[in-house]
């Protein structure tokens, strides 16, 4: 069997394994091995095939897991409108304990507010961000 043609196997079962697991990187890697088979129609060395098979991929997910890292991520199903109807709701709040968080009534039960970092503690209307376990984050409103 010729060596580009155990690439292209390589290259096919990475993108098998990628469409079953959903990582995306694996499908970085699956370009490493089209290189090296590339290389290998090229009629390059068994370790210039490695070498360009290893170093396109390597690249590739470097390039793809930076790109990623940049872009911002999906905001939390916690604080999604869509998901949970308590973001966006404004509740009172009358005062904070010493521990940054405030006892309420919010729907007729009883919650626990946590304010957003950055804010500065004082009674009054506050809109819910994000539902966190059993806790309201909140910001004023």
């Amino acid at each position: 069997m010729a060596d580009s043609t155990v690439w292209w196997i390589a290259a096919g079962l990475l993108v098998a394994a990628e469409l079953l697991t959903g990582t995306f990187y694996l499908l970085m890697l699956a370009i490493g091995a089209a290189a090296g088979a590339l290389a290998a129609h090229a009629g390059l060395s068994l370790s210039a095939q490695l070498v360009a098979g290893g170093v396109t991929g390597g690249v590739a997910v470097l390039v793809s897991y930076l790109a990623r890292r940049r872009r911002p991520g999906d905001p939390s199903p916690r604080a999604d409108r869509s998901v949970n109807l308590d973001v966006g709701e404004t509740v009172q709040i009358d005062a904070w304990g010493a521990d940054g968080t405030a006892q309420i009534r919010y729907r007729g039960a009883p919650w626990t507010a946590v304010l957003r970092p950055g804010h500065a503690p004082h009674p009054g209307p506050h809109r819910v961000i994000e539902l966190v376990g059993s806790r309201l984050l909140v910001e004023p409103a």
